[in-house]
């Protein structure tokens, strides 16, 4: 018992805690109780469910959920012993990622590592109790596994963590299922995010695997914290996404896109968010966004408006205005990635300018450099060689948004003349006269337009479908704020808006 009467006194070291890694974010209580605030209060009286943390790892779920059911199931169990037996032996589960976190879950629940210990605050018939954890193998095909995706090459390294999670691998989920049963009404956590990629260059995420497991069991609730990027971009997460905007019971969505706000000592690209998925919901989502302690919403909203998911509700008029106008995309001028076929690190061009040679714009070590290449050796795209660009880089601005919640959204534009070309490191719209190339160039520096791209912006990469949603104008005129605002009727509230999360670019 004194662990559960102990749980609400501080400091308590689950709050202080320093995380593993990047991968497996370690959940602080106030977080965890966050999610758990989510549930109908009447989880808390109903002796019969089982719940289950998926990612255990300090424990800390199962702590504020056991302490949850000591105070709601007083009246159902009386006695604080018998209520405490009944809940670690019939109620609380984990399934631990590594050895190490089954070891801190069990001694966050039963105040001792081993749980038919007599230090154990129930005596448990095994020393693992209810918190399960056994090391699982990857089902490799051809370098890589086939229900995670992970490298055979990384994950098979002597004397490490294989990263082989129980819970989203088949024979894991088989082992559970003889030991503690995979029957629950309640799935909670916090999962692991990501898998180190061939080269460490992108890693690949990895808890929509973990959502998507839960809901094959068919619980009654799950409610977990998962990065925000599923929303509009992410490796490999198209089909999730898909699936997530579509799912009518998602009942509530909790972003904050700054994750520094629940963790702050790790960095998450995109922010992050938590939801509560009701077997029973059928309807529209309630959506809060949360940015430096200000909540937004909850906003009752279609998940599925749009293809990716407009994060703030505050930005839904705004956009629903513009599109209004059935304009074409500026991205039908905008060219694919690798248009010219070269990579960023693409080296085959010389500094001095020769006869026949065509200027080429790169980036390298975070610096615009023009090197020069005959026009011999372009063989794609050969028809863009002699037009005017406005070059936009595809890494542009990002995380300040994510740190103080104003940003540009994009890099600064740059005019190449023609006849020029590019590496990877830019994108870049195409025009026949310099005059044009300058006219997008003042609609490009607008915050309207950078406001418009920050809605499919997630992250740092800015692709061709970010620009999506900004509107073609007619290139013959200095665009400004002031024009833009009123062809599109943008209220004076809604321009304080996009000021407050925008910042002035430089023409």
């Amino acid at each position: 018992m004194s662990m559960l009467r102990q749980a609400g006194h501080s400091p308590s070291i689950l709050e202080v805690i320093t995380d593993l890694s990047n991968d497996e974010v370690f959940t602080p209580p106030k977080v965890a109780n966050a999610v758990l605030d989510l549930l109908p209060e009447s989880v808390w009286s109903d002796p019969t469910l089982r719940w289950v943390d998926i990612g255990a790892k300090t424990g800390v779920f199962l702590r504020e959920i056991s302490r949850r059911l000591m105070a709601g199931l007083s009246e159902a169990f009386p006695d604080n012993q018998e209520r405490l037996e009944h809940i670690l032996h019939n109620m609380v589960h984990g399934i631990a990622i590594t050895e190490l976190t089954s070891l801190m879950s069990r001694r966050t629940l039963y105040c001792s590592k081993q749980a038919n210990s007599e230090h154990s605050v129930v005596k448990m018939p095994t020393s693992a109790g209810n918190v399960w954890f056994e090391r699982v193998e990857h089902s490799f095909k051809n370098g890589r596994c086939t229900e995670c995706s992970a490298s055979e090459e990384l994950m098979e390294r002597e004397n490490r963590e294989n990263h082989a999670y129980a819970f989203i691998h088949a024979i894991g989920r088989k082992a559970v299922e003889k030991e503690i049963g995979m029957k629950f009404d309640v799935i909670v956590g916090n999962p692991p995010y990501q898998l180190q990629s061939d080269g460490g260059t992108r890693d690949m995420p990895i808890y929509q695997h973990f959502v998507d497991q839960s809901k094959e069991l068919d619980p009654r609730y799950i409610a977990m914290v998962i990065p925000s990027r599923w929303m509009a971009g992410g490796l490999g997460l198209s089909d999730f996404r898909r699936s997530m905007l579509a799912d009518r019971r998602i009942r509530d969505l909790v972003d904050y896109p700054n994750a520094a706000e629940l963790f702050p000592s790790v960095g998450i690209n995109g922010g992050v968010c938590y939801f509560l998925w009701d077997s029973a919901h059928d309807d529209q989502c309630n959506v809060s966004t949360v940015r430096s302690g200000q909540v937004i919403g909850p906003t009752l909203r279609s998940l599925d408006e749009f293809d990716v998911l407009v994060r703030d509700s505050r930005a839904l008029q705004i956009l629903r205005k513009v599109l209004s106008h059935r304009e074409p995309s500026v991205n039908t001028i905008l060219a694919r990635d690798k248009e010219f076929g070269w990579t960023s690190n693409f080296d085959g061009f010389h500094a001095s300018e020769g006869p026949g040679d065509v200027p080429l714009h790169y980036i390298r070590a975070v610096k615009r450099n023009v090197g020069f290449i005959p026009r011999s050796e372009i063989t794609k795209s050969t028809h863009l060689i002699d037009t005017w660009k406005l070059l936009v880089p595809a890494v542009g601005s990002g995380r300040e948004r994510e740190r103080s919640g104003v940003d540009l959204v994009l890099g600064p534009p740059l005019i190449a003349s023609a006849p020029s070309a590019c590496t990877q490191s830019f994108l870049f719209f195409h025009f026949a006269t310099e005059q044009e190339a300058l006219s997008l160039k003042s609609y490009y520096v607008t915050r309207f337009f950078r406001f418009l791209v920050s809605l499919r912006k997630i992250t740092q990469h800015a692709t061709h479908s970010t620009y999506s949603w900004v509107p073609m104008q007619a290139w013959d005129r200095e665009w400004t704020d002031e024009e833009l605002f009123t062809k599109y009727d943008i209220t004076a509230e809604e321009q304080a808006f996009i000021a407050e999360i925008i910042r002035e670019m430089a023409p």
